[in-house]
């Protein structure tokens, strides 16, 4: 049930939102259970937890990779809808060679339509 809640939240929410949508259908869970839940679905892949710059943690329910975009303004994130090319690092330099590089995400930040709507009306 934690699973479906997340994928009907359109804007990668944290564990505190998933938990009111699912305290609705199961009035007795607790915060609790449910970030444990999130947080083990992460760590076996189903899901993709992400750190925010502020250091709050959001869920997003499609594990592959991808982009997001993240509203400086509101800290909404969203996925970028189409790919997008990591460069690769060069092997050979002195920097990449001592590091065992696991992956790379990038983000783009900046303002959300709405929040574009908003500065544009102040």
């Amino acid at each position: 049930m934690i699973l479906e809640e997340l994928r009907l939240c359109r804007n990668h929410p944290a564990a505190d939102e998933v938990y009111l949508r699912v305290k609705e259908r199961l009035p007795r869970i607790s915060l609790g259970t449910v970030y444990r839940n999130l947080e083990l679905m992460a760590s076996q892949g189903l899901i993709r937890r992400l750190e925010t710059s502020s250091g709050h943690k959001r869920f997003d329910p499609i594990a592959d990779d991808h982009c997001h975009f993240r509203c400086t303004a509101c800290g909404k994130i969203e996925d970028i809808p189409f790919a997008v090319e990591i460069p690769e690092l060069n092997a050979s330099h002195p920097w990449v060679r001592v590091r065992k590089i696991q992956g790379a995400r990038p983000e783009y930040f900046g303002l959300c339509p709405e929040c574009v709507d908003n500065s544009a009306t102040k």
